[in-house]
């Protein structure tokens, strides 16, 4: 789709991706026969209405589901056939989760909240808490590393999640509604640090059913019926 990239190795490539919910006279094509690719570096918002198909390619991007058919390769590797453990090994190192409702265990503190992740991939104490502590500089943190859930604002805990999401740097940051739960100022705010993490480097995937936020994104892909309506870039957002 863009011609910067003909020559570029896609970090997700997707082929003839479909998912079938009730296969036979019931069945629902929550996804039919989509084929897309997102390269490195990109800031891409997937957008559509309830029922358009966006959380079922989110839950598929994000390694969460099985398609019922099609291919899907994540940073060169064919996700088909994946064992559970090795899937749950993509998801830690190759995928930084965002979601909706934070998802913070409420008796940790904030930089022990980041740590977690780095906990499942056996990194050293040291270590993990450098990398914990960097994340939450990132995000504007740096002086609530002590405080637990409870003592923090919703879009503290959202900046939370994005630190544990982009503490060990995976190659693509998975944005699930980030902003669902929040006021217009915070989720100003977190669309800003959003922003900044693409303008580092980041490769962003944004899935929203809201217009304005979507517009926010270097390009945008419309679902409609489990099928990509539109593909686009907002040109005045690319870098």
């Amino acid at each position: 789709m863009i011609d910067a990239n003909m020559n570029r190795q896609p970090l997700v490539k997707i082929r003839a991706m479909s998912k079938v919910y009730n296969p036979g006279e019931n069945e629902v094509w929550a996804l039919d026969h989509i084929s897309l690719d997102i390269f490195p570096g990109e800031y891409v918002a997937i957008i559509g209405h309830s029922g358009s198909g966006k959380s079922t390619l989110m839950n598929m991007i994000g390694c969460l589901d099985h398609p019922t058919d099609g291919e899907y390769y994540l940073n060169g590797k064919d996700v088909d056939g994946l064992s559970d453990n090795e899937l749950s090994v993509i998801r830690n190192e190759e995928i930084g989760f965002i979601f909706q409702g934070f998802n913070l265990i409420s008796n940790l503190t904030a930089i022990e909240n980041v740590e977690v992740p780095l906990i499942y991939r056996g990194m050293a104490k040291v270590e993990r808490r450098e990398l914990a502590i960097n994340s939450l500089e990132t995000v504007g943190l740096g002086n609530r590393i002590g405080h637990t859930p409870s003592e923090l604002s919703g879009g503290q805990q959202q900046r939370v999640a994005i630190a544990r999401a982009i503490a060990a740097m995976p190659p693509v940051v998975l944005a699930d509604e980030p902003t669902g739960n929040l006021d217009s100022s915070s989720t100003a705010e977190i669309i800003e640090i959003i922003n900044k993490l693409h303008k580092s480097g980041r490769t962003i995937i944004l899935i929203t059913h809201d217009d304005e936020i979507a517009e926010k994104a270097e390009r945008v892909i419309r679902l409609r019926d489990g099928k990509i309506e539109s593909d686009y870039l907002n040109l005045g957002n690319v870098r």
